[in-house]
């Protein structure tokens, strides 16, 4: 069966991508199709969480395990997408800057039964994506003119909105890449 992921931003207008990828693959298959399909570093700390419709963080799929106390650590070269998605509509955040809390949104919006993909394939590419990662100061700074002003929520001004319009998981526009590794 393959899976198909649409992968948006809180913090880029117009940025998409789609992967495709096959339902026995690990999340840390999907990590690295979507690290290459932004051009990212794949070799980052980052983790998935599996949400419920609310985007509301269930359970974690990390990078590696750092001895965590909780008894369910879930590492992603050990753990299969197919044991984790399944239904369409599964909502997963992929947290790619742990010291900013910075995360792609990603929906499951499909899946193909009856066929299978050797290599993950990026099937949609538009705009571009957020920086890999954020000066410091920079965000500290924000961080700290935001806090100043007495009762504002963190808005999108802040290195994105606290969540994501549902009409940047509607496809437009088709640009395919592959994955040769």
């Amino acid at each position: 069966m393959i899976f198909n992921f649409r992968i948006v931003s809180d913090e880029v207008d117009n940025f998409k991508r789609e992967i495709q990828i096959d339902s026995t693959a690990t999340f840390l298959d999907l990590k690295k199709a979507i690290c290459k399909s932004v051009g990212y570093d794949s070799t980052q700390m980052s983790s998935f969480f599996l949400c419920d419709r609310n985007w509301e963080k269930e359970k974690e799929i990390t990078f590696e395990d750092m001895d965590s106390d909780d008894d369910e650590v879930y590492i992603m070269d050990e753990s299969p997408l197919d044991e984790f998605i399944e239904d369409e509509g599964q909502k997963l955040l992929y947290v790619f800057d742990y010291i900013t809390e910075r995360a792609f949104f990603i929906e499951m919006t499909e899946m193909v039964p009856g066929k299978t993909l050797r290599e993950p394939l990026c099937t949609l590419a538009m705009g571009t994506p957020p920086p890999e990662s954020v000066d410091l100061d920079e965000f500290d700074a924000k961080l700290d003119a935001k806090a100043a002003q007495a009762n504002t929520d963190l808005d999108e001004d802040f290195y994105g909105a606290d969540s994501y319009n549902e009409d940047e998981f509607d496809a437009e526009g088709f640009d395919e890449m592959t994955f040769d590794e």
